[in-house]
């Protein structure tokens, strides 16, 4: 309110009880003074408790004639379901009409696959065929129900107990769907208040874990340790400035990134954990039964003791050829997720023949190192290839199994870019007969790294189709290109 207006209201207020003083001057009621003062409150009060016993305006209430309901139903217009189709989402993928090996079937036409995770070429193996007939015949297809509620039966057991030895850790635990793995053990952990940092590429699974979790997350660049550590230094800070609150504080990383296929510094990750008092999860979905000498991941590579890690998870469709997922660390890490793990607590078990998959596996992998060997020749053979084409840039590590092309002169757009690099893997499946994949990314995928042509390298892939890979992508490449 304007200074003006007040004093306007000012002076009309006192006009009014000048007015009224005149009248009731000396005027005194059983010893009281009248004034112009008590006039107006007087009459104040006798408005407000007017009011007050004054009924509310009512419309009068009838039913709707049937042509108004005719009316609103005609405009009313639903709020929709999911968001608009666009030309995007209506592109149906190849189907395959076989097995995911090095070689498939698709509309008819055998293809070399490089759009599947085999990285072991454990697919169609015999062992692990016999071990899943096996258990079919014993224990039916499914199991009917969560490991806390009659699904837990002696072979998701012994399957964790297998992979607790095979990495040398004290307990694992077994989840049904390798994706909801980090999704169910980083809510398990940090709850409102917590505080998490991560890398801003890590996959949409941990992206999920992080929202359920409610706790404080703070992103840093790319697998860029000197960005984690300047976030981690205003976190000290923070502490000093103001009194240190009590919370679980986590860096969550990946060790072969889904969006990149770079790998994570792992001994500058423990370095920084042990400086700032922060614990670490790492996800080895990609780096499982891959790195290191015997396949143990990313700890073995490195050389640093598993336990200064102090949650693993990893899928185990990407080595393993089952599906599913599991959790490796402490027996204390393990058994808090036997009760707050939801994937764990309200999803039916793992299906006991995958279990068997998952046991067998890793028998044949401690059983042929020549795996390791053959695949690392594949990722080599076909990284040092592509890294010759041009308007394409091989980002991911040299020995990442999956090997991530991004364009030379990317766009900007996530949207644009796909569109683009699709086109070169639709050229591929219908000229050259290779099967290639573009990264995807869903509405609720909050990463930012470029979109890119993911290429799944296998132990079972042969080098004559390696090297007809390298040749058909730079022509293809090169002729999609020039026209743009």
């Amino acid at each position: 309110m304007s200074s003006g207006l007040q004093i306007g209201i000012m002076d009309l207020m006192n006009h009014l009880i000048g007015a009224l003083d005149a009248p009731f001057a000396g005027a005194v009621v059983f010893g009281v003074h009248f004034d112009g003062h008590l006039v107006v409150e007087a009459l104040l009060v006798a408005v407000i408790v007017f009011l007050l016993f004054q009924k509310s305006y009512q419309p009068q209430k009838r039913p709707l004639t049937r042509k108004e309901i005719d009316q609103l139903c005609d405009e009313w217009v639903p709020e929709p379901l999911h968001p608009a189709i666009t030309m995007e989402m209506e592109i149906e993928p190849p189907v395959l009409e076989s097995d995911a090996g090095p070689r498939t079937m698709v509309s008819g036409k055998e293809v070399i696959n490089l759009a599947s995770s085999n990285y072991l070429g454990l697919i169609g193996h015999g062992k692990i065929t016999e071990a899943c007939d096996a258990a079919l015949k014993k224990y039916g297809v499914g199991s009917c129900g969560p490991r806390g509620f009659y699904g837990t039966i002696d072979v998701h057991l012994d399957c964790e107990a297998r992979i607790s030895k095979f990495l040398g850790t004290p307990d694992s635990i077994l989840y049904s769907y390798g994706l909801a793995t980090a999704s169910s053990v980083i809510p398990a952990f940090c709850k409102r208040g917590d505080i998490i940092i991560a890398d801003e590429g890590v996959h949409w699974g941990i992206q999920n874990g992080l929202f359920l979790s409610r706790s404080t997350v703070k992103l840093f660049k790319h697998n860029d340790m000197k960005a984690l550590e300047n976030i981690l230094e205003e976190i000290a800070l923070e502490d000093k400035r103001v009194k240190k609150v009590l919370n679980r504080r986590f860096i969550v990383v990946e060790a072969i990134y889904q969006n990149s296929g770079q790998m994570v510094p792992l001994d500058e990750i423990i370095r920084l954990k042990e400086k700032y008092k922060f614990r670490v999860l790492v996800d080895e979905s990609n780096s499982f039964g891959v790195l290191g000498k015997t396949g143990r991941g990313l700890t073995e590579h490195y050389g640093i003791p598993i336990q200064k890690v102090d949650i693993i998870t990893a899928g185990m469709g990407y080595a393993l050829a089952t599906t599913g997922g599991f959790c490796t660390g402490s027996a204390k890490v393990v058994d808090h997720q036997r009760l707050s793990g939801a994937g764990y607590c309200f999803s039916a078990s793992l299906p006991p023949y995958l279990a068997s998959a998952a046991i067998t596996a890793i028998d044949v992998l401690e059983e042929s190192h020549e795996l390791l060997v053959r695949l690392q020749e594949n990722v080599t053979l076909l990284w040092n290839g592509l890294s010759q084409v041009r308007g394409i840039k091989v980002m991911s590590n040299a020995l990442s199994p999956l090997v991530f092309l991004q364009l030379e002169n990317t766009s900007g757009s996530f949207k644009s870019d796909s569109m683009l690099l699709q086109e070169i893997v639709d050229r591929m499946l219908e000229d050259e007969a290779v099967l290639l994949t573009v990264s995807k990314r869903s509405l609720l995928d909050n990463c930012k790294l470029p979109a890119g042509i993911q290429l799944f390298v296998s132990a079972a892939h042969k080098k004559s189709d390696l090297l007809q890979v390298i040749q058909s992508l730079k022509s293809v490449v090169e002729s999609v290109l020039d026209r743009k």
